[in-house]
Parts: structure tokens; C-alpha cells; sequence
């Protein structure tokens, strides 16, 4: 197999650039000139009001949006409903949150709101074993009362049944088959009605957990392809019925950091569900998933693409998401690959489906940008920009187009018209855009991505389904909605950025999640080469460095040279340093330098420790790999939970940071009676003996001591004897960042020897211990 000449690691690169510099360089090469923009939006226009007119019913998602969508009490009571049943092992919990759900919604407006008849039915959630029952009279005056007496006299189970059977309902719109056999029948007839042209039929249940979950979905897989392989016709792929593959569903541990693992467990499913589809003459798409995933990916797509058994097939395909800032880096090597190998690819284009996710993921890793655009305005002037990429690559690629909108329709035809070339297709969803696409008429090919699936995995679908098109901006929402004014439904995206606004302004970065208040604490991407090998670097550097040696510290001075050995817990032959045992007259020591310095330290106030208190933090992100390094040998820790454990005890010491600002500042004063002033302020209590665990050798050791620093007290602090030389390397950390030598002090040692004198010592004002409830005792 000829090697990938191809760095896929490049291209994460521009995972966390910076929004405004991306949209900045797309609007200077802008896709669409000035004129095809206002075309583009005439014409979109113009089949939102065809479709307006002319659509005999409209789409389950269409009516179900239009009726609930995701901004009224009701539409998100159900969202929540639906999420959580999935999610909620006990009825009991289930039920709590069922009352709470439905009384909480104004039902009466929504009855009969909609054409649908299936609609209208989950307004009242009352679908029983596939039997809708007719409300009494009395529901008709008052359904808000009629519903909460059903659940009183029915009972939360009677309704917990009749909503999971009404989403079922629901979710059953959306896929069109619950084998791949039937979803062939049943596109058939739609075919015959010209709904569609061909179909890609995706397997739903995706993520597989267990190695048992991976087999299941290769032979669910493989199935498919056989089944699609009994009605081939000879054509090409692209003229052919195709599936689609979650690489996730095939590999329980699907990650970048599981490179080889993946590569010799998981690749050769892959080439095998390839070969039977090469065999056959049909496409496979490998589907987009997360971020995270998109450089392992393409590692598997190239090496795919260079299979000598797949040279002929031209059915390989790849799902872009438009939403990443990377999509049209990956379209510019797919270009390169075919033009290395000399095979031709199935791109297909889609917005993105995994936005919140994206976003919520970058803010709590802490991560120096999001990956996807923050805006749907810069996702859909990436789209096009990726689309025209795709259009000009000729005979490398195969487009795909995967929309629901009208301007992107009208402005991807436009640059087609421009280029001079018809090699491309539409996509829509089963369920969803039919009266699109019968309003923008029959010029190009529209495949229907295709769901096929069980009951038990409709739910999650249609919730991730709704979710993504639920929103006020959604074109999907107000497509065929005669109250939203069409100069509302399609207009120039583009206009919004070249005004100013170049990401959303109420989505805070990742670095200021917490507003004015603090700092989140930087993070490490571990899907990304260049975090894993800063990891990887330091980790060496400890591996082949002389020995660490730790000990106590007492008023700034190293006790170190001790004989007690410190050996990996997961490798007892490799021993990374020694600890030198504090002994038991260190503890006077420490109690006397610490209730010295207390009072001068207390006296300093909020401002001036929380500026200490912030030093200390960045002093701590400023050796993450070191203090990740340490962490894995001493205590074990995976790179993930060292990534953690450094974040969090840098954040305890922005927290109480801020704390210490907050309550340790000015006297406040206080509500009295008349010609009497009354003030209270906050001080330490005196020195505090901070007992941690080895679970967490930083990240508690900090919270603690931080804690007490912040509040004015000097501490004594004792690590576990597991991890005591994590603490130390911490301790000479916060010395440095500043921290008065004689307010904290380290005395490593058992609990015996250490922890039973400091916590009876006579000038002990407090304890902060993480540990058995029986020590705790």
C-alpha cells in the first residue's frame, strides 16, 4: 500500500483560530459575488412562496416546529421530556419529571394549532399503544385541567407510557424503514411518486460502548450493504443507492490518542464493509462526527483511499461539516489525495450537526477557541465557500450538497450555472424538505439520507433532530410558516458579517467562561499531535532526568534526601525519586513559623492574597505538562485526568481568588436602629492543617490550602504518603509565585507519624481533610 505522503495533523492548525480571522479571509474571498447574492435571494424567495402555495401537506418536522419549536414553554417541555425518558433509569424519577413537565405548559393553545394530525395528538401526549383517544368535552373548555387531572386520576406511569409511544410515533416520520429491506420497498414508492432519486440508508444506534456493541453494528453494516447490493441496476455509484458508516459505532475506543489501536482493530472493518460495497458498485460515505475525531478520520479515509483492492471503486465517500472552521482545509487535501492516488471521491457537504455539543466541549476543556463557527450566519458562508471548493475540483470529487435552505440552494446552483457544470446532487432528509425541493424543481438529482432502525433507537435521533432544526433561526422552522415574513425566511447572511458581527456576541469564549469573575483555566486538546507530544515530551524529559527528590518544607527551606522510594503504581520496577518523612518536632516548627506569619499575612487582606492566590494558579498552568508528567508516575493519573487535575487546582486558586476579593476587603456595614453604625469584617482564624488524599494529589492539595490562604490563615499541610511528590513540586511552585515563605509549610509523612500531631496540636484552628469518614472521625 503506497504510504500517505498527507499530514493530516496540519490542518489543526485552524481548529482554534480565531472566528473573526477566519470570517475576516472568507468574506475577502468571498464565494458569491455581489450579484449572484442578490439573485440568490430572489430566487430563494421565490420557492419559499411556491412551496407556501403549492405544498399539498407539509413534513412532520415542518408542522411539529411550526406548532412547538424550541422558544415556547411547551416545545421545550417536551424537548426535555423526550431527552430525559431517554436518559432517566427510574420510573419513579421519570414520573416526578413528567408532572412537573406537563403542568408547566400552556397545552390549550397548541390543541388542534396544527394540520397535522399527529401533532396535534402529542399536544396532548395521549397516543396508547398506537391509539389516539379523543378528549371528553371537558378537555375541549380546559385542557390545562383536563391534563392535570388525567395525571392525577391516571397516574405518571399511564402518561410516561403514552409519551414514550408518542415520540415513537413521532420518530417513525423520520425513518424510513426499521430494516434496510423495507426502506428499500418503501423508496421505491417514493421514487415512483418523484420524491427522490436514490437513497443513502443510514443504520441508526452510533458510539459503540463495548466491543460487543462494535460487532453488532458491523454485521447491521454489513447487512445493509447486502441488501443494497440485491438492487443494484449496474450504474455508477453516484446513480446508485448508497449507506452511510459511524466509524464510532464501530469502535468502542474511537479516539485520536487510540491511533494504533484503531488502525489494527477497528481499519480492517472498515476495508471490509468498503471491499463488499466496492464489489457491489455502491457508494459508502464515512458519516461526520466530532471534532475530535475528524484528523483520525481522514487517517482512515487516506489509507482507504490507497488500498490497491479499492482502486477501481469510485463509491469511497466523506461527510464535511461545514460548521468546522477546518472543512475547507480537508477539502483542499481531499483534492491532493485524489490527485495522488487517481481515485475519485463522494463529498458529501452538510452545516454540521453537533453544534452544542462543540461548543459546551470547548468551554469546559478550556480550549483556546471553539472548532465550529459560533454563528449560522459564518456556517452558511462556509458552506458556500467549501461548496464552490468542491465545484471547481472537476473530476477529483463527486459533490454531494446536503441542505434544507433555500439561499444555499439558490446560491449553489448560481455557481454551478458560473463554472459550467451539473456533476453534482442535492441531499435531504428522510422527513424533512420535501417541499423544498418539489418548490425548487426537478434540475438536479436529490438524494434522501436515509435513517433505518428500531424503536429504541428513534428516540435519541429524533431528539438530536429536533434539537438541531428546532431553533428561531432555523430556516427548517419557518420554511413554510405563512406568519414569518419571507424577507425573514431567506435573506443575505452575508450582509450580518460584512456589518461587524463576526461571531455571537452572548457566546462567551472558552478562556472567559466565567465573565468578569475569574479566568477558566486553559485546557489541553488531546486529539490534537502537538498537545499529546508537549505531553509526551515532558514525560520523557522525566523518565530520563535524575531523580526527583521531595521532603518537607519549612518556612521555605527543602528537607530532601530521604530513603523512602516512590515506584509507579501501575510499574513497581520503575522508581521515579524519593521522600524524605517529616518527623514529629517538624510539626512544632511549622505550627510556630505558620501562627507567626498569620496575623501580618491576615492583615494584608482579600486584594493583595488574591493577587498571590492568581500568581499561583498561572504558575501551575505554566508547568501543566511537568506537573502531568509527575502525576502519571507518581499517582498513575491518564493524561486526561492529569489535564483535569491541573485545570482544577488552577481554578482554586482563581476562585477563591475571587473570594478572597469578595469577603476579605472592606468592612461592610450593616442594617441598625438609628444614630448607631454597625460594621463586620472577615478574618483568618489562625493556622489550619490541610490533610489531602492521593486520588487527587493536586488538585485537592490545592483547593485546600488555597481555601485557607484566601480566608487570612497560615497552613500545615499534609499530603498523602502515596503522592507526597506531587505537593512538593506544587508547594516550591507557590513560593516562587510569590506566597510568604513562613505562611504555608509541607510535612509529608503517615498518619500516625504527621497527621494525629497536627491535628491535635494547641495553635490548630481548623482542619480541611479529604478522606475515609473513619479517619475523618
Amino acid at each position: 500500500m503506497a504510504q500517505s505522503s498527507l499530514d493530516w495533523n496540519a490542518i489543526d492548525d485552524f481548529k482554534h483560530e480565531s472566528e473573526e480571522d477566519v470570517v475576516g479571509r472568507l468574506l475577502d474571498n468571498a464565494p458569491v459575488s455581489e450579484s449572484q447574492r442578490k439573485e440568490a435571494v430572489r430566487i430563494g424567495q421565490e420557492i419559499v412562496l411556491s412551496a407556501r402555495a403549492n405544498a399539498r401537506r407539509k413534513g412532520m418536522m415542518e408542522s411539529f416546529l411550526e406548532e412547538f419549536g424550541l422558544s415556547n414553554q411547551e416545545g421545550l417541555a417536551l424537548m426535555c421530556l423526550a431527552e430525559a425518558l431517554l436518559r432517566i433509569p427510574d420510573a419513579e424519577t421519570r414520573d416526578d419529571l413528567i408532572a412537573e413537565k406537563i403542568r408547566s405548559g400552556d397545552w390549550s393553545s397548541h390543541l388542534g394549532g396544527s394540520e397535522s394530525w399527529l401533532v396535534n395528538a402529542s399536544s396532548w401526549g395521549l397516543m396508547l399503544t398506537g391509539r389516539v383517544l379523543g378528549p371528553p368535552a371537558s378537555a375541549i373548555r380546559s385542557p390545562g385541567k383536563f391534563v392535570q387531572g388525567l395525571v392525577r386520576e391516571s397516574g405518571e406511569p399511564v402518561i410516561r407510557a403514552a409519551m414514550m409511544q408518542a415520540m415513537r410515533i413521532m420518530g417513525e416520520q423520520f425513518v424510513l424503514g426499521r430494516t434496510v429491506d423495507a426502506a428499500i420497498k418503501r423508496g421505491k414508492k417514493m421514487i415512483r411518486e418523484d420524491e427522490a432519486a436514490t437513497f443513502s440508508f443510514d443504520m441508526l444506534g452510533e458510539g459503540a460502548r463495548t466491543n460487543a456493541d462494535a460487532e453488532r453494528y458491523f454485521k447491521s453494516y454489513k447487512n445493509a450493504i447486502l441488501s443494497v447490493a440485491k438492487e443494484t441496476t449496474g450504474k455508477t455509484p453516484e446513480l446508485q443507492n448508497g449507506v452511510s458508516v459511524k466509524l464510532s459505532a464501530l469502535h468502542p475506543r474511537y479516539e485520536a490518542v487510540n491511533y494504533d489501536r484503531v488502525m489494527d482493530e477497528m481499519y480492517p472493518r472498515v476495508l471490509e464493509l468498503c471491499t463488499m460495497a466496492a464489489d457491489a458498485g455502491i457508494g459508502l460515505c464515512l458519516d461526520a462526527e466530532e471534532a475530535d475525531r475528524l484528523v483520525i478520520q481522514m487517517q482512515v479515509f487516506d489509507r482507504l483511499a490507497r488500498e490497491p483492492s479499492l482502486k477501481d471503486w469510485q463509491g469511497l465517500g466523506l461527510a464535511v461539516q461545514a460548521y468546522q472552521k477546518r472543512a475547507s482545509h480537508v477539502i483542499d487535501n481531499l483534492v491532493e489525495l485524489s490527485a495522488q492516488t487517481g481515485r475519485r471521491f463522494m463529498v458529501r457537504l452538510v452545516k454540521g450537526a453537533y453544534w452544542d455539543t462543540e461548543i459546551k466541549h470547548a468551554q469546559v476543556e478550556g480550549l483556546e477557541d471553539f472548532p465550529v463557527f459560533t454563528t449560522k450566519d459564518a456556517t452558511d458562508l462556509h458552506y458556500l465557500y467549501c461548496a464552490r471548493k468542491l465545484l471547481e475540483a472537476g473530476s477529483a470529487v463527486y459533490p454531494q450538497f446536503a441542505t434544507h435552505n433555500a439561499h444555499s440552494l439558490a446560491c449553489i446552483r448560481l455557481m454551478a450555472e458560473e463554472i459550467g457544470t451539473d456533476h453534482f446532487e442535492f441531499q435531504r432528509l428522510h422527513g424533512m424538505g420535501e417541499p423544498l425541493y418539489k418548490a425548487a424543481g426537478a434540475n438536479n438529482r436529490v438524494r434522501v439520507y436515509a435513517p433505518v432502525g428500531a424503536h429504541k433507537d428513534l428516540l435519541p435521533y429524533l431528539v438530536r433532530r429536533l434539537l438541531e432544526n428546532g431553533a428561531n433561526s432555523s430556516f427548517v422552522n419557518t420554511f413554510l410558516d405563512d406568519d414569518v415574513p419571507v424577507e425573514d425566511v431567506v435573506f443575505d447572511g452575508m450582509a450580518h458579517l460584512e456589518a461587524g458581527q463576526k461571531r455571537h456576541s452572548r457566546i462567551p469564549r472558552p478562556g472567559a467562561l466565567y465573565g468578569g469573575e475569574r479566568r477558566n483555566s486553559v485546557g489541553l486538546d488531546l486529539s490534537s499531535t502537538q498537545s499529546r507530544s508537549r505531553i509526551e515530551k515532558a514525560i520523557k524529559a522525566l523518565d530520563e532526568g535524575k531523580a526527583l527528590s521531595a521532603g518537607s518544607i519549612i518556612s521555605g527551606k527543602e528537607k530532601t534526601g530521604g530513603s523512602h522510594k516512590v515506584a509507579c503504581p501501575h510499574d513497581q520496577s520503575r522508581v521515579i525519586g524519593t521522600v524524605k518523612w517529616a518527623e514529629t518536632a517538624d510539626v512544632e516548627k511549622a505550627f510556630q513559623a505558620a501562627a507567626k506569619a498569620q496575623p501580618a499575612w491576615d492583615a494584608e487582606g482579600g486584594v493583595k492574597r488574591a493577587d498571590i492566590l492568581r500568581s499561583m494558579g498561572q504558575a501551575l498552568e505554566d508547568n501543566m505538562e511537568r506537573l502531568i508528567a509527575i502525576m502519571a508516575r507518581e499517582g498513575g493519573k491518564n493524561l486526561s485526568d492529569g489535564i483535569a487535575e491541573v485545570r482544577e487546582a488552577v481554578d482554586f486558586c482563581r476562585y477563591y481568588a475571587n473570594q478572597a476579593e469578595s469577603h476579605f476587603n472592606q468592612p461592610t456595614r450593616l442594617p441598625g436602629p438609628a444614630g448607631e453604625t454597625n460594621h463586620i469584617s472577615l478574618h483568618g482564624r489562625g493556622v489550619f492543617a490541610c490533610i489531602s488524599p492521593w486520588n487527587f494529589p493536586l488538585a485537592i492539595f490545592t483547593g485546600q490550602v488555597a481555601a485557607a490562604l484566601a480566608a487570612g490563615n497560615g497552613v500545615v499541610a499534609k499530603p498523602a504518603e502515596q503522592t507526597s511528590i506531587t505537593a512538593f513540586e506544587a508547594v516550591k511552585l507557590f513560593l516562587k509565585a510569590g506566597l510568604p515563605k513562613d505562611i504555608l509549610h509541607l510535612l509529608p509523612g503517615d498518619g500516625e507519624t504527621i497527621g494525629a500531631p497536627l491535628t491535635k496540636h494547641p495553635l490548630l484552628a481548623g482542619v480541611c481533610f479529604t478522606g475515609s469518614t473513619e479517619v475523618a472521625r
